[in-house]
């Protein structure tokens, strides 16, 4: 079926709703104020339906930031996420990554390639399919809660293995014209942040927008950076029925990146550097309209548009040599080396149509949600240009370019859900989503003084299902049960040409699999609130490299293809219980405990590394955390504890190759506290008390090559007013 008739066919279902309910919508009603999700100190779950969104029989939480004691001037992403079971955080913002890259259920944490990262419902990432890395967040201090969803995420935003996670900014402020928030902080290793917002309603506009300036010279030397981010929203309410807005993200940054280390250098000062010349910027722009509307009030309608044009460009001493290789004056030519110019633009646009609808089946309301995502990127990779000799961050090259490559993806995808009321307190949601994509990769790449040609078409439709049921014993509990497909799409780096004797198979498919969970959650009373599941994933035709022999030659040949099935499974347990409140309800007071914990056992169970552990999957992760709170005074102390992992699917301990090896177990102490006077807040924090020396990646590339080392004790204090 062609675009233009599955577009037809749905604006034809969406009228044909909307005048039904229109002739059944009879009684007007109270406006009704629904917060949308429900929560505990912090932390919760949504609701069934949200904003024409389905989450019923869904894992989920909500994470409120501002009730959070956490170092919010650096992202601190084990204070602010940290109560997510099982997520793991690769530390490397300090290193060369603008954003800490998270992931749960021993998926790759790096740059959240496994996650659907969004703001404010819109995709941030560089291609959602095709190059699916985030260099952008909105700072914390602009954030007013966090939602995440497991991998049954796949059928409403997109086929990620991960899931979601959506980090929603503060609005205008309610029945204000206008508002003034300022936060100040400083830090160790030369921390300086500051932050400023303004917002405000006026008739029937309001508007809400940010200025963050951050630097900081950084845990090791050669890490300095500066950050300038802003952000921009404005809204016109025309009715109780209507709204229509504009924002707009900007991030500027320029980051000096002080190279990996190998394990000796590690052990032996994991705060010195191995280079003084690697440079990265990566200015984000984003901008998105959108109009939402409630024809009646059983119906919404969601409309939302964003361009994103942002690029990536860095100049560095390569990972030729290894970690190994001293980036110092060349005795023969009593210069430095060249280095590196890598430049990469991406632009990418979307469209989503969300339109959801509730009517009476049988004694119970049901609620069908569905719509349309279009989308199109396209992303220019240049590389491998010899740079200058210099120590500056200097972009110009000699002679040409070591590759230059042309990205495309379209994707179009019609999905829709719908919640089946069964009883008053049983759910049973069956969802489907149907992908179209189209991947091209042209261009040329040098290797080995070879030039090879990229000319890759890939066309595929598919669909996905999946099913969801929820039962609530009570009120405030519910058992929850989904099973989702997935799929990770071939993404760019797959399709380049990589060896002059390599080939990439033309039967190269998307990796693909599912997610299930089973769990119990809810909350009693104020005092105690949980979320304890088990979950199994599997994840199949995992892509990598391997050697094959030609048929009619017999000679041997890498060849990139489809080559193993992992099986992730595990628990995921989060219990937070205020002993205060338990005690004594009335109580101004509260002292919390939480436990965030997960085992994870993820393996490969095909192909040469059967049996093995997959790449950076800890079985066990567990933080833990006292909260004390009074109206005024709020501190948290947390201890985070990540077990062991591998860099590579061969489980090496030791290796030449940088990204291969053991990356330890390691426990950090974290402290945060808040004191509130009026309209002033003053902050005070402690991130790893002990000083622990780890590290959480190793990479072959950028930004070392090798181990890329995680930041010591650092402290911070700061300040907040509202006018």
């Amino acid at each position: 079926m062609s675009f233009s008739k599955i577009l037809f066919v749905f604006l034809l279902f969406f009228c044909f709703q909307i005048s039904n309910s229109q002739i059944k919508d009879t009684t007007k009603l109270d406006e009704v104020l629904i917060k949308g999700y429900k929560t505990v100190n912090g932390v919760g779950h949504l609701l069934d339906i949200k904003n024409g969104i389905i989450y019923a029989g869904k894992k989920n939480e909500v994470i409120l930031v501002d009730s959070l004691d956490a170092n919010k001037a650096v992202n601190n992403t084990r204070q602010i996420l940290g109560r997510i079971p099982g997520l793991n955080i690769v530390e490397t913002e300090s290193s060369g990554f603008t954003a800490n890259g998270i992931a749960t259920r021993g998926l790759n944490p790096t740059q959240s390639v496994e996650m659907n990262t969004r703001q404010n419902g819109y995709n941030v990432s560089a291609d959602i399919y095709g190059y699916n890395e985030s260099y952008y967040l909105p700072p914390m201090e602009a954030v007013s809660r966090i939602e995440m969803v497991r991998g049954a995420a796949s059928l409403q935003f997109g086929s990620q293995f991960g899931g979601l996670v959506n980090y929603v900014t503060k609005d205008a402020p309610i029945n204000k014209p206008f508002e003034f928030v300022t936060s100040q902080t400083i830090g160790s290793y030369g921390l300086y942040n500051s932050f400023n917002s303004i917002g405000g309603n006026y008739k029937k506009w309001s508007y809400y927008s940010f200025i963050q300036s951050r630097s900081i010279n950084g845990y090791r030397p050669n890490s300095e950076q500066t950050q300038f981010s802003a952000f921009g929203k404005i809204q016109y309410n025309q009715s109780k029925k209507s709204n229509f807005g504009l924002e707009y993200s900007l991030l500027r940054n320029k980051i000096k990146m002080p190279g990996g280390l190998t394990d000796d250098q590690f052990n032996s000062n994991s705060q010195q550097s191995t280079r003084a010349r690697n440079w990265l910027k990566s200015p984000w722009n984003i901008l998105t309209a959108y109009a939402n509307f409630t024809p009646t009030l059983n119906s919404t309608l969601a409309i939302k548009s964003s361009f994103l044009f942002s690029s990536r460009a860095l100049v560095w001493r390569n990972e030729d040599g290894g970690a190994e290789a001293v980036d110092g004056i060349d005795p023969a030519t009593n210069e430095y080396v060249p280095r590196e110019v890598g430049i990469e633009k991406m632009n990418n646009s979307t469209t989503e149509i969300r339109y959801s609808q509730s009517y009476n089946l049988g004694k119970q309301k049901s609620t069908f949600a569905g719509g349309i995502r279009q989308s199109y990127a396209w992303f220019k990779r240049l590389g491998g240009g010899e740079g200058t000799t210099g120590s500056d961050f200097d972009l110009s090259i000699t002679g040409n370019w070591g590759y230059d490559l042309d990205f495309t993806t379209f994707n179009f995808a019609p999905f829709m859900e719908n919640i089946f009321k069964i009883s008053k307190n049983f759910t049973i949601t069956p969802g489907i989503r149907f992908e179209y994509l189209r991947s091209t990769a042209k261009g040329h790449k040098e290797v080995d003084g070879d030039i090879l040609i990229s000319n890759e078409i890939r066309n595929r439709t598919f669909a996905l299902g999946g099913i969801g049921l929820e039962l609530k014993p009570t009120r405030n509990t519910s058992i929850y049960a989904n099973f989702s497909q997935a799929f990770r799409p071939i993404d760019y780096s797959q399709l380049e040409p990589f060896g002059v004797t390599s080939r990439i198979d033309k039967n190269l498919q998307d990796s693909k699999g599912y997610n299930s969970d089973l769990g119990y959650r809810g909350t009693i009373k104020n005092y105690l609130n949980f979320d304890i599941g088990g979950f199994y994933l599997g994840y199949n035709k995992r892509i990598g490299v391997t050697l094959e022999a030609d048929p009619i030659t017999g000679d041997y040949f890498s060849i990139r293809k489809n080559i193993a099935n992992s099986v992730h499974k595990g628990i995921e347990s989060y219990v937070e219980f205020n002993i205060i409140k338990y005690l004594n309800p009335e109580s101004q007071y509260g002292l919390s405990i939480f436990n965030s914990y997960a085992f994870i056992d993820a393996k490969y169970t095909t192909g040469n590394f059967k049996g093995k552990r997959v790449e950076a999957a800890a079985r066990n992760i567990n933080r833990v955390g006292l909260i004390f709170s009074t109206n005024k005074l709020s501190t948290t102390f947390q201890v985070n504890y990540v077990g062991d992992a591998f860099g590579d699917a061969s489980n090496a301990f030791t290796s030449e190759d940088p990204v291969a090896g053991y990356i330890p177990s390691y426990t950090v102490l974290d402290f945060s506290s808040t004191y509130k006077i009026n309209n002033f807040a003053l902050k005070f924090g402690v991130n790893n008390i002990a000083n622990k020396q780890y590290f959480t990646r190793r990479t072959d590339e950028y930004p070392g090559p090798g181990i890329i080392p995680a930041v010591g004790r650092s402290l911070y204090l700061g300040f907040t007013a509202k006018f």
